[in-house]
């Protein structure tokens, strides 16, 4: 993956929260869904369940230290995005934000994206670190806590990481904010087992990931220019490894639990990386209407 130099990612929709009350207190592998506001009443995030016994949980949010408004300042270029992970992550969240503006969606409106650290306050309730990435319907904010990624994802569950696993992860919530703005989050009505609407919830919107993923390097800054200089099969295969480890029979595997399909509420790995492929290749936004 690699951005180009010459765009302009100053629009990109991305803010830091600052740290809670949690402080760096972490569970080992996110909760999954929280109470909260939105139509659905309940945060959709890219992990379900605990697979590990908890540790103690985050504080709740109110001695949480104020964001930094200038921890996106400096990114301004694709340069800037080729230098660090900080300045990449806008410029994803400008690609996303260009692809979906386009699609004629109506109602659309860009999910800004929201970075922090231990806890944070939302419409949905007040989230730990532990909950991972996560969309809330109430706000239509995408919350993030980076560290997820190394210590969630490699550290516990034996991701391969690499350079577009969080561009995937950030593309399946945003798809979870397209479902907001279209009304398919009222399809939702089961919450649990492998036909369930929670987990076609979660395939399809691995699914618009894909589709964006598919569409990423023609989509441009405010001025038309590229955003993406490139986009390899390199960067596929991370996008596909990472919607493996995140499968629910992979994770019941790695709690050292039998694979339990009445459980699940996300997808299986094979699912997932399904989905994300369906997408991708079909390049069709009607071909994500898992409800059909």
């Amino acid at each position: 993956m690699r951005f180009n130099p010459k765009a302009n990612i100053g629009s990109g929709r991305v803010s830091d929260a600052g740290s809670g009350g949690g402080g760096g207190r972490r569970m080992p592998i996110p909760t999954g869904r929280m109470a909260g506001g939105g139509g659905l009443g309940l945060v959709l995030v890219i992990i379900i369940y605990v697979v590990s016994q908890m540790m103690g949980g985050g504080g709740s949010g109110d001695n949480a230290a104020p964001g930094d408004p200038n921890a996106y300042a400096d990114c301004r270029t694709g340069a800037d995005a080729n230098k660090s992970e900080k300045c990449a992550r806008k410029a994803v969240a400008l690609s996303l934000e260009s692809f979906w503006a386009g699609q004629g969606i109506r109602g659309f409106q860009p999910a800004p994206i929201q970075t922090f650290s231990g806890s944070v306050d939302t419409a949905c309730g007040n989230a730990t670190s532990a909950v991972g990435p996560f969309y809330c319907p109430g706000d239509g904010v995408i919350y993030l806590d980076p560290t997820f990624f190394d210590d969630v994802l490699e550290g516990q569950l034996g991701g391969k990481g690499g350079d577009f696993v969080e561009p995937y992860v950030l593309g399946h919530e945003y798809g979870h904010h397209i479902q907001n703005v279209t009304q398919q989050m009222r399809n939702v009505r089961t919450q649990q087992g492998e036909n369930s609407d929670a987990v076609k919830l979660e395939l399809q919107a691995d699914c618009y990931a894909g589709l964006w993923t598919r569409a990423a390097s023609s989509t441009t800054d405010d001025s038309g220019v590229r955003i993406f200089e490139s986009i390899d099969q390199g960067d596929i295969q991370e996008a596909l490894d990472a919607a493996y480890t995140v499968g629910d029979d992979h994770i019941q595997k790695v709690a050292g639990r039998r694979v339990d399909t009445g459980q699940w509420t996300h997808g299986s790995s094979e699912q997932r990386m399904q989905w994300f492929r369906r997408g991708y290749e079909s390049g069709d936004f009607e071909a994500c209407d898992i409800w059909r």
